[in-house]
């Protein structure tokens, strides 16, 4: 059970709030250390649609990046996981996650605050991007890996997809807002100054994190030995059908998501001739589909299924990348950007949320660090040779065909995942089959909410 702790004026006046949306009581946004973690989400997640356009501009605008510069500087992005993400797990289920999480905030905020510093300075360079572009990927390794964890401390396990589509609301509600502050920013300050921005909610969003409290408890054994630790958490993996199916499934979407977003962004002011306050605009589509998607996705699931669920959110990804492929320059065009984001919002949180719910679902606590570190090592392998493959066709070829491979391929791997019974036909989330023996550390979650206001 949760501790109980003291509502501050904030608290009481957001319970009054949700009083007047007619919340039940049960619902998660009525329990105080659940609502804290939602909130951080959201205001960090407002940043990021800062450096989500701030990074890539300022790459293509101000520092005349190439394609095969931009697709260098989102695989840097991706190394980090590759290298660190198997000894980060080990790491992580010896160590308390939610400070790491924290630390991880603030050294997101150091990163995206240097560009506006160098920028100043004169040092700025596409080499100091791909320094940051790795910081970041290796904070998204280790502490992004920790805070999919202080979720299954704070939610039982029958919520998690209900808790990642409340996540995934979140950062929906910023990707609406986030966009249009982000070109008004852009275009008012410039991009590089526009970061500092970011920085800043990171840091409102690490304070919003020191007051989430959960119950985690540290088991210690003696004797205990990285590699061994390392191979138990791969054996779990390779040993659950659906994780393998999964990561399989998720690895080929990321690779043609990564050759998507590496050309995206030069597509639309290139080839469409979008300005930067246009792109940002155009992005507020992205956020209506994430938050269609989020509000819906646990009822989706529900109706559906977590398994099918998943694999509509691959076809609507490819749909959007091959609408956009043919797009012709105009109006249409400018529309046709908007319906591709649109459909990657919708798709990829139907993606996400049932991926994470799954695969936390079936895994015992003390094996979810090195679980979700060998996950993300494995989908996010052929991501870095789609982000190359993506640079390397639009500007080899022309940016169309590194988009026609994306909205193809991800076509390709709907139809293929449907063939596969591992996913397509799991209708309800898993159970965890048995208890592993604790490993290093294990967080204990809290599974019984109880509501802010004592409800």
């Amino acid at each position: 059970m949760l501790p109980k702790r003291p509502s501050t004026w904030v608290d009481r006046l957001l319970d009054r709030f949700l009083d007047l949306l007619r919340l039940p009581a049960g619902d998660l946004l009525r329990n105080l250390v659940y609502r804290r973690l939602w909130t951080s989400i959201l205001i960090s997640s407002l940043g990021g649609q800062i450096t989500l356009l701030a990074l890539p501009l300022t790459a293509a605008v101000l520092l005349h990046a190439s394609p095969t510069q931009m697709g260098v500087l989102t695989a840097m992005e991706l190394v980090p996981f590759v290298l660190f993400s198997l000894p980060a797990g080990v790491w992580l289920d010896r160590v308390r996650k939610l400070p790491v999480y924290i630390v991880g905030e603030l050294t997101l905020a150091v990163a995206v605050a240097s560009v506006p510093v160098a920028h100043w300075m004169g040092w700025l360079g596409m080499p100091w991007l791909y320094f940051v572009g790795f910081l970041l990927g290796t904070v998204y390794t280790i502490a992004g890996s920790a805070s999919q964890i202080v979720l299954t401390q704070v939610v039982s396990r029958d919520r998690l997809v209900e808790a990642h589509a409340k996540n995934a609301l979140a950062s929906s509600g910023a990707e609406v807002a986030g966009p249009g502050v982000a070109g008004a920013l852009i275009k008012l300050v410039g991009a590089p100054l526009a970061l500092a921005v970011d920085a800043l909610l990171l840091v409102v969003s690490a304070a919003i994190l020191r007051g989430v409290k959960v119950t985690e408890t540290l088991h210690r054994l003696d004797g205990a030995d990285f590699w061994r630790d390392l191979k138990a958490g791969i054996a779990f993996v390779r040993g659950k059908r659906m994780l393998v199916a999964l990561a399989c499934a998720v690895g080929g979407w990321q690779m043609f998501n990564q050759a998507a977003q590496v050309v995206q962004i030069l597509f639309a002011t290139r080839v469409l001739g979008l300005s930067a306050q246009s792109v940002g605009l155009s992005y507020i589509a992205l956020g209506a589909g994430t938050v269609l998607a989020s509000a819906l996705g646990h009822r989706i699931s529900a109706r559906f299924g977590p398994g099918p669920s998943l694999i509509g959110g691959f076809a609507m990804c490819g749909i959007g990348w091959a609408a956009l492929c043919v797009a012709p320059v105009g109006p249409v065009g400018v529309a046709a950007f908007a319906f591709t984001l649109f459909m990657f919002g919708v798709g990829a949180v139907l993606i996400f949320i049932n991926f994470l719910s799954l695969r936390q679902a079936v895994t015992p606590g003390p094996l979810l660090g090195r679980m979700t570190s060998t996950m993300r090592w494995l989908i996010l392998i052929p991501a870095g040779p789609g982000a190359l493959i993506g640079g390397w066709l639009g500007e080899h070829v022309s940016l169309r065909a590194a988009l026609a491979f994306a909205g193809v391929g991800a076509l390709l791997l709907a139809a293929l995942a449907w063939q596969f019974p591992a996913i397509r036909a799991v209708k309800t989330l898993p159970k965890v089959e048995d208890e592993e023996t604790p490993l290093g550390a294990e967080a204990i979650p809290g599974a019984n909410l109880q509501p802010a206001n004592g409800n």
